[in-house]
């Protein structure tokens, strides 16, 4: 921890082990950014980040850093949702997440949630790089605010690439000194959670979902690539789940 705020590095990688498991050779991290290793089902592996330490703050740096290789399946989750915070420290604090997912593996990116709290700035980076062949199951979510404040300021940006083509980069940015409009009936109308779930699958290069709306504030976007989106907005955090949940299943 510095004057300018806490850096936090996790490096996550799976490598199939030869025996038709998944090892993990890399799983590193400490602090607020703590891989532990889960007991998982079927041939793939299980990863939970664990926090030990309030954050982001402001002014904080925190970096995750997952690699799937070939043959490899990697499912990772958190223990409990991210709740960006204001702090001593001056300035925006930055999340960055980076996956990288090899020909014939398969990555589940399923942390909890991440809660906006009154007073915080927090901007957060996804990337994900997909091969050609790969399997990928990313879902994001946000909530602004607890229950009865305001938001913080909040800067969303999630990237997609498959085959190293750009399917998906988009940016949400909503809270205190966000572009007007971040709330009105074009963007969020007045909800105050929001997700997005990527499904990368091969099969979807012959037979791509169909666009449809799922239920009033949700839709499944086909991308242009193996790829679906689903974005949705919900009134809290358990309505977002279902939806997303459902959209899942949807899918198979």
């Amino acid at each position: 921890m510095t004057a300018a705020g806490v850096r936090a590095h996790a490096r996550i990688v799976a490598r199939a082990d030869g025996r038709g498991g998944t090892a993990l050779p890399v799983l590193d991290g400490a602090g607020p950014l703590a891989p532990r290793r889960t007991r998982a089902s079927g041939d793939g592996a299980r990863v939970m980040l664990v926090g030990a330490m309030s954050g982001p703050l402001g002014g904080d740096r925190f970096r995750v850093e997952a690699r799937v290789e070939e043959g490899a399946r990697l499912s990772v989750g958190s223990a409990a949702a991210t709740l960006a915070l204001p702090g001593q420290a001056k300035g925006e604090a930055r999340y960055a997440v980076r996956l990288d997912v090899a020909r014939g593996a398969e990555l589940h990116w399923l942390p909890e949630q991440l809660i906006s709290a009154a007073g915080s700035d927090l901007s957060v980076t996804t990337r994900a790089e997909v091969a050609a062949g790969a399997r990928l199951v990313l879902r994001e979510e946000q909530v602004l605010g607890r229950v009865g404040e305001e938001p913080g300021r909040l800067t969303s940006r999630l990237t997609v690439r498959v085959a190293g083509r750009t399917v998906l980069d988009q940016e949400l940015r909503c809270g205190p000194g966000a572009p007007g409009g971040w709330d009105g009936p074009a963007v969020l109308a007045g909800h105050r959670s929001v997700g997005q779930l990527v499904v990368v699958r091969p099969e979807f290069a012959e037979r791509p979902a169909e666009a449809r709306t799922l239920g009033e504030c949700a839709a499944l976007m086909p991308l242009a690539g193996p790829a679906v989106l689903v974005s949705a907005v919900a009134p809290d955090a358990l309505a977002l789940r279902r939806v997303l949940d459902e959209a899942l299943a949807l899918l198979g």
